[in-house]
């Protein structure tokens, strides 16, 4: 009982937060200096395979993200204490900060492969990924940019997907990857982190 409360407070309070355009990303840039930069990189442009790149990411998906983290709805222990007592103000002030970052490929992307971008491309259209995440998979609202992520943490967060390791506010995720191989994962990561 006391999660679907807790969720139901999340959801209101995503749906009814400021908009992006009226969070300060100046306080959110020292806020991410304290609290980000250490993992993510003052620049959101993470080095690190397994961890996320944010900049350039949609506002409301790194919000709703955050505010799950810190109710601890979704556990991450890495980001427990960055996101402890975040009021919701610096919340969507990072996320305007790193939403107002330009994105950039990795320094560290593998070459593009042929066979697995043509297979990649085969499976996102057949799981229908540009629907959500938009055809070109920058995101919108609170469906995440998908290009320009490590190719490695876009394979890792899709089998969490699939394995029922990892939930969102609702399930669809978990449905739109349910019965992919790890080769099939592979590739569909491959595609998507080689999209300009």
């Amino acid at each position: 009982m006391r999660l679907g409360v807790t969720l139901a407070a999340v959801l209101a309070a995503a749906a009814f937060s400021l908009p992006a355009a009226a969070a300060d990303p100046a306080r959110g840039a020292v806020v991410a200096a304290e609290r980000c930069a250490a993992c993510h990189g003052m620049d959101g442009k993470s080095n690190v395979a397994e961890i996320p790149r944010l900049a350039g990411q949609q506002a409301g998906f790194i919000t709703l993200q955050m505010i799950l983290f810190r109710e601890g709805i979704r556990q991450v222990p890495a980001m427990q204490a960055p996101t402890e007592k975040l009021s919701d103000t610096d919340v969507e002030a990072v996320a305007a900060y790193f939403a107002s970052l330009p994105s950039a490929p990795p320094e560290d992307s593998t070459p593009r492969d042929a066979a697995l971008m043509a297979r990649g491309q085969a499976i996102s259209a057949a799981r229908n990924c540009g629907v959500c995440h938009l055809p070109n998979y920058a995101g919108r609202a609170q469906m995440p940019r998908l290009t320009h992520q490590h190719e490695a943490f876009l394979a890792h967060t899709m089998t969490e997907y699939r394995d029922g390791n990892r939930v969102g506010i609702d399930t669809q995720m978990n449905g739109a990857v349910q019965g992919l191989s790890d080769a099939d994962i592979a590739a569909l990561a491959h595609y998507l982190a080689h999209q300009d």
